[in-house]
């Protein structure tokens, strides 16, 4: 069995704390081809209640999250312009090692960022 897997979360940084309710989608990428694997919804710690690449179906390759931020700044009043600045987020990685991997969404209504985390 695999020891690898995939985690994240999303940390709300204009108002300090996770962010909550934002759907997340994982993609397999090959070329040009997408393929869903996964979907879930970040909790009251902004992550996923699991991880979102188990180790039972994980395998190396190259990967995508894409969070859906924009529900979340418009329904926390954070943005209401049209069309937001930053709504679907893509975040487009490799997992090379049989390995945790853990891809967090650092958000504000103008800014993000990401790292491999731990």
């Amino acid at each position: 069995m695999s020891q690898g897997y995939l985690t994240t979360h999303i940390l709300d940084t204009a108002r300090g704390c996770p962010a909550e309710g934002i759907k997340i989608a994982l993609y397999r990428v090959s070329g040009n081809s997408h393929t869903k694997i996964a979907e879930a919804v970040t909790n009251a710690d902004g992550r996923t209640d699991s991880p979102i690449l188990p180790a039972e179906k994980f395998a190396q390759g190259t990967y995508e999250l894409i969070f859906f931020a924009g529900d979340y700044l418009r329904a926390t009043g954070q943005a209401t312009e049209d069309p937001l600045f930053l709504d679907q987020i893509p975040i487009r990685f490799g997992m090379a090692q049989d390995d945790h991997y853990h891809v967090p969404l650092l958000l504000s209504p103008y800014g993000m960022s990401t790292y491999r985390g731990s």
